[in-house]
């Protein structure tokens, strides 16, 4: 089977799980899945895609695994308790065919026990596509190009640069994460002195002795529209209840789900006081970067204290651009994904697949997020889409 553990998974699921087991326990989602490439017929696998998943849904927590997950300082002990019991539900989850040659996977059932769905499912979907249109990959050539990377990251002057690994959901193979993981730990180095952060996989942080990184994604905001006392403050909604369940710990805000502007609206001095930093993920970061620092120095918290995440499609040349523009001026952090796994070659012979699966509605209401990208939202009631940026001053075209 492709996903041998229910740890295979990113750090902010199961963050964001424990607060939706603590604070909307009764909350109801769906989600569903899209295919950005054009012209990518997944169709054919779709009976594939189902087996994988049904060996997901008979998967359990171990004892070990459990573990881990209690040793971390903000996760709770009732929420692993809970942990114990859960198991995926195949009902949950349908895996259609289409006659265009897409297929259409939808989730729907109570957040709490979907909510762990999302990145297994992309990456069953990546690697079934992967080994049926790319049998024989060229892995030499997706070593060279990683050393080429990691001598790049290790220039001159970029000493303190760090990056992470946020590839789980778009990874080639899960054997190839794994060899890229080991690769970069050994030549970047971990730890204080190291320029490799850590993974957002929380299973091969566990294996290999590395970080686990993650807070929230655009899902957990995306909710808070339908669970909020009233759509406007919804955003603020999100960050208060978040500081409730964490108490100051995880720390950083997720920035683009209704826009950059809108963000800065509700991030005011007392969530730039209280939050360790932001994350950016659409828009062109280097203006989201010195907008974030302007906004920080204006609400009398001094830059430098405060953490810039990039993670939006990074490559390494753009890591080092936004380095050099930024370093000194705050704390850095930057996640690369699909640049480290699942970069074997040029296209036409190897295209990844960009690949989502993102909540639509929640508690029975449409949910959307309004990014800086044009393309990344996803949402399925136009008028709602225009309500929404009715409510937040977003121009139709953001």
């Amino acid at each position: 089977m492709i996903i041998s553990s229910l740890l295979d998974t990113d750090l902010y699921k199961f963050t964001m799980m424990q607060v939706v087991l603590h604070q909307f326990p009764g909350a109801h989602a769906e989600y569903r899945f899209k295919c950005r490439n054009p012209g990518v017929a997944l169709a054919p696998f779709a009976n594939e895609i189902r087996d994988e998943i049904r060996a997901l849904c008979r998967l359990r927590f171990q004892e070990d695994e459990l573990a881990y997950l209690r040793s971390m300082r903000f996760i709770k002990s009732d929420f692993v308790d809970f942990l114990g019991l859960f198991q995926l539900n195949e009902r949950n989850i349908t895996v259609t065919a289409l006659d265009s040659g897409d297929i259409d996977i939808a989730i729907e059932g109570p957040w709490l026990h979907t909510i762990l769905f999302e990145i297994p499912v992309l990456a069953i979907v990546n690697e079934v596509y992967f080994r049926n249109t790319r049998p024989t990959p060229d892995f030499a050539a997706g070593r060279a190009r990683l050393d080429r990377k990691i001598d790049a990251l290790q220039g001159d002057g970029l000493q303190a640069l760090k990056i992470a690994d946020y590839g789980t959901r778009r990874r080639f193979s899960r054997s190839w994460h794994e060899e890229v993981l080991r690769v970069l730990a050994s030549r970047l180095g971990t730890g204080a002195d190291g320029q490799f952060a850590g993974t957002s996989n929380v299973l091969y942080a566990m294996k290999h002795g590395l970080t686990p990184l993650g807070t929230m994604a655009h899902e957990y905001l995306q909710a808070c529209q339908a669970l909020g006392p009233r759509l406007r403050d919804s955003q603020v909604f999100g960050f208060e209840t978040w500081a409730k369940e964490y108490r100051g710990d995880l720390g950083i805000a997720l920035s683009d789900v209704y826009g950059m502007s809108a963000f800065l609206r509700d991030f005011d001095m007392y969530f730039c006081k209280l939050f360790d930093g932001a994350r950016h993920d659409s828009g062109d970061p280097f203006s989201w970067g010195e907008r974030m620092l302007a906004h920080y120095a204006q609400n009398r918290c001094d830059p430098r204290t405060k953490t810039l995440i990039f993670s939006d499609g990074l490559t390494v040349p753009r890591t080092i651009a936004l380095y050099r523009q930024f370093h000194g001026r705050c704390q850095l952090a930057f996640g690369v994904g699909t640049n480290l796994t699942n970069d074997l070659g040029d296209p036409p012979e190897h295209v990844p697949l960009q690949i989502v699966i993102k909540m639509v509605r929640c508690n029975g209401q449409p949910v959307a997020k309004l990014s800086d990208t044009p393309g990344k939202g996803m949402c399925d009631d136009e008028k709602y889409l225009a309500y929404l940026r009715q409510v937040f001053d977003i121009p139709p075209a953001a």
